[in-house]
């Protein structure tokens, strides 16, 4: 239930969020995150919960939008007014997001620091924490399903989604034929394939998004013209 007129939350939200926590906690916590420490393909299978699956799932669910309805009228202009400031206007805009997000990853696999991350607690929480901000960002800035006052265009979300999705090929490509410090090849080129793949797959749910919700303002357009002509 949310605000005053106790309308019922979408149960599909619901799911969605209970699934994008279920990711999180497969990466961080349990076998995987244990197997992870050793096994490259396994790091990738989490790498692709934390930083994709996982986001995407809470972007779905609107947290944003929850919270907003169930604060009080002041709480939630306090969260609008931060929501309209300039370093959420900064750090939410489609180039910057892009770039924190694939830019960390091309950090992390083609320096030191993935093996400096297996030897450092700080580190590995680190760099966990920012790939899942990275990845949620990334996300909200190019499907706009919660509310976002610094929207942009579709063509220029499409171009740098384009764009992001190269970068994330081309490192799992890199990554395929120059293993990162301290992986052996064959696991490298096993975990390469694991986020080539597994990363297209999740995109192509971003993209089926993005094109659902530019073909439904259409239709909103299209609509309202003879609204207006027969005004």
């Amino acid at each position: 239930m949310t605000n005053k007129k106790y309308k019922v939350w979408p149960i599909y939200r619901i799911i969605s969020f209970s699934f994008g926590i279920l990711c999180i906690a497969t990466a961080l916590i349990g076998p995987i995150a244990k197997l992870s420490h050793t096994d490259f393909t396994v790091h990738m299978i989490g790498h692709l919960l934390l930083g994709m699956l996982g986001p995407l799932l809470i972007v779905i669910s609107a947290p944003m939008t929850l919270l907003l309805r169930s604060l009080k009228i002041s709480h939630a202009r306090k969260v609008s007014k931060v929501l309209r400031s300039r370093y959420v206007q900064f750090i939410s805009h489609p180039l910057v997001a892009s770039t924190l997000n694939i830019g960390g990853l091309w950090i992390l696999y083609t320096t030191d620091l993935y093996e400096a991350m297996h030897q450092s607690m700080f580190l590995y929480v680190l760099i966990h924490v920012h790939v899942f901000l990275a990845g949620y960002v990334f996300t909200a800035s190019m499907i706009y399903i919660d509310p976002s006052p610094h929207r942009t265009t579709f063509r220029f979300r499409a171009l740098v989604f384009i764009s992001a999705l190269a970068g994330h090929n081309v490192l799992s490509k890199w990554i395929y034929a120059n293993p990162p410090s301290g992986v052996s090849k064959a696991s490298a080129e096993l975990g390469a394939m694991t986020m080539y793949y597994g990363g297209d797959l999740i995109d192509v749910w971003i993209i089926i998004i993005m094109c659902y919700q530019v073909y439904k303002l259409r239709v909103l357009q299209l609509n309202e013209i003879p609204s207006l002509i027969n005004k």
